[in-house]
């Protein structure tokens, strides 16, 4: 895991004393909330409905036990006791007070985290594959290149006023677990005919009002050119997006008014210039950063104990079966934590329940653990045998629900519960649809589905990729929900389609269901509904939904 060094520890600081002197001047009425409101968004706070909500940075999601504790301890202090997982791999606190602002960054600096750039139009969080640095299908570990585009990016002085907001994501699996498709570059490493290993990349991908999947605009790049080629992505950008409305001006709009091609060449001419003067990565220092993911110190680890733990207890070998993941080390394996219990607002987790987490990290994960954008958290380290006391602890504290990649691993976005910009809710939505499916046996008879809920077009939740996607609206003043269906995010990725009219927040379970039970009749043998729905099309779901209207 990265540990600041000496200018990071005083940048954070400086901010800290920067805000503090921000916030007391908005309080004392010298800043109106006009000429507030960029600053606060520098520091990941926003205005929502209810009170402020501040999000903090978790790079690439990981996270050590000592900085899990310091958020559980955020959440009782200055929020309600809980926080919630976003899609960014960030957390968030959605009852802040104005006032405990800067103590609470203070805070925050003191186990090196802080909330810079979780907001506004710059470089968002780069996200990675919650798996990284353990997954067996890994080519190589991204978190590395993760560190070097957070530091290359932050506070960047050319783009830190950008268009729109930017979100690069990065993977090194074979299995795309980071929604690369939908970023706005998305970074793949992989291995070219020389076995030599780059990026394949891919640019102008996203969700909101006009969703759209990236373009590969470079098969390979050599890894020692990733921030030139990144700057030279930047800067096209940042000339030509456009600033005259701003739901055109993400680089999706970009990409597909001049067409990938275009795109390309005009970043090849900017890298040529870029090239000769542009930041280079000396061997050295990407050394220096690789060191800080080096491997853990694995053990000789035998799993008999597991096998017997297994026979002997059903639901623990429902949890192995639906999350846990192999890991490249023998031995070893993957732990997800389901933060999505039957009735439970998807992705919140309690004060209590994060310390909980951290102490499992600490005693078998090496002081490690993830969150994701799904919206759980992953041990990313866990010897087999250690399993089974891990699910026990995670059983008593109600995380070890066995639904990773079931109907009932729903992302969902905050909504109107909090959130100003949304126009319908999403968590008693996502509720009751896990109330509905609570029955581990009907989830598993389902299988692999992701659903997602999104309170507004923005589209947090990420609804557009979603096996099934919700869409919450304002139909004359009546919250409606739009179902679209055969979106995914892997790397096959595909945008769902509208299946008809919006539903009534009265009937869009029912009409979930509905869907269920139209892909259950006519799923082929061992058809995932992703599959079922690429070979039916959207007639019988529509047919189906819509047959008493």
């Amino acid at each position: 895991m990265y540990r600041y060094d000496e200018f990071d520890h005083a940048f954070v600081r400086q901010r800290v004393a920067q805000f503090r002197d921000q916030v007391a001047r908005r309080m004392s009425g010298e800043l109106s909330e006009d000429e507030f409101k960029p600053l606060r968004l520098m520091n990941g706070l926003y205005l929502q409905l209810h009170a402020y909500m501040l999000r903090v940075a978790i790079p690439y999601g990981v996270l050590s036990a000592r900085q899990l504790r310091c958020l559980a301890d955020i959440s009782r202090r200055y929020d309600k006791g809980y926080g919630h997982i976003t899609t960014r791999q960030n957390i968030q606190f959605n009852w802040i007070k104005l006032s405990d602002m800067a103590d609470l960054l203070e805070i925050l600096a003191d186990v090196e985290m802080h909330a810079i750039q979780t907001s506004g139009n710059c470089i968002r969080n780069t996200t990675a594959d919650h798996f990284a640095g353990a997954a067996a299908d890994e080519i190589e570990d991204p978190r590395v290149w993760c560190e070097i585009i957070r530091q290359w990016s932050t506070l960047h002085p050319e783009f830190s006023f950008l268009p729109r907001k930017f979100k690069i994501a990065v993977s090194g699996a074979t299995e795309d677990r980071a929604a690369l498709r939908v970023h706005d570059i998305g970074l793949q490493l992989r291995h070219n005919e020389a076995g030599e290993t780059g990026f394949e990349v891919m640019v102008g991908g996203g969700q909101g009002r006009t969703p759209m999947i990236a373009k590969t605009i470079r098969e390979f790049l050599p890894k020692a050119e990733l921030l030139s080629y990144l700057e030279s992505i930047l800067r096209i950008y940042n000339q030509q997006g456009r600033r005259d409305n701003m739901y055109k001006a993400r680089i999706k709009i970009l990409v597909h008014e001049l067409g990938a091609e275009n795109l390309a060449e005009l970043v090849e001419a900017e890298w040529q210039q870029v090239r000769e003067s542009a930041i280079d990565l000396p061997e050295a220092e990407v050394a220096r950063i690789e060191r800080y993911f080096a491997p853990p110190p694995f053990e000789v680890s035998a799993d008999a104990d597991l096998d017997a733990a297994r026979c002997g207890d059903s639901e623990f070998d429902m949890w192995l079966e639906r999350n846990v993941n192999a890991h490249k080390q023998p031995g070893y394996a993957i732990a997800t934590i389901s933060l999505k219990p039957a009735g439970k607002p998807p992705g919140d987790i309690t004060a209590e329940q994060m310390e909980v987490v951290a102490d499992l990290a600490e005693r078998f994960s090496f002081d490690e653990l993830r969150a994701t954008h799904q919206q759980n958290l992953v041990l990313p380290h866990v010897r087999k045998s250690d399993l089974f006391e891990v699910w026990q602890t995670l059983k008593a504290h109600g995380l070890a629900s066995a639904n990773r990649g079931l109907i009932n691993d729903i992302i969902a976005c905050p909504g109107m519960d909090f959130c100003s910009l949304a126009t319908a809710r999403s968590l008693p939505v996502a509720k009751e649809i896990s109330t509905r499916f609570a029955d581990i046996a009907y989830q598993q008879d389902i299988g692999d589905l992701r659903l997602n809920i999104s309170g507004c077009i923005n589209a947090c939740g990420h609804h557009h990729v979603g096996h099934i996607g919700i869409l919450g609206l304002d139909k004359r003043g009546e919250e409606s929900y739009q179902i679209t269906l055969g979106g995914r995010s892997d790397k096959n990725a595909a945008i769902g389609e509208i299946v008809g009219p919006a539903f009534s927040a009265d009937k869009i379970v029912d009409a979930v269901e509905t869907v269920m039970l139209t892909y259950l009749d006519q799923r082929q043998s061992g058809e995932a509904f992703i599959d079922a729905y690429a070979r039916m099309g959207r007639e019988p779901f529509k047919e189906r939904l819509y047959a008493n209207n």
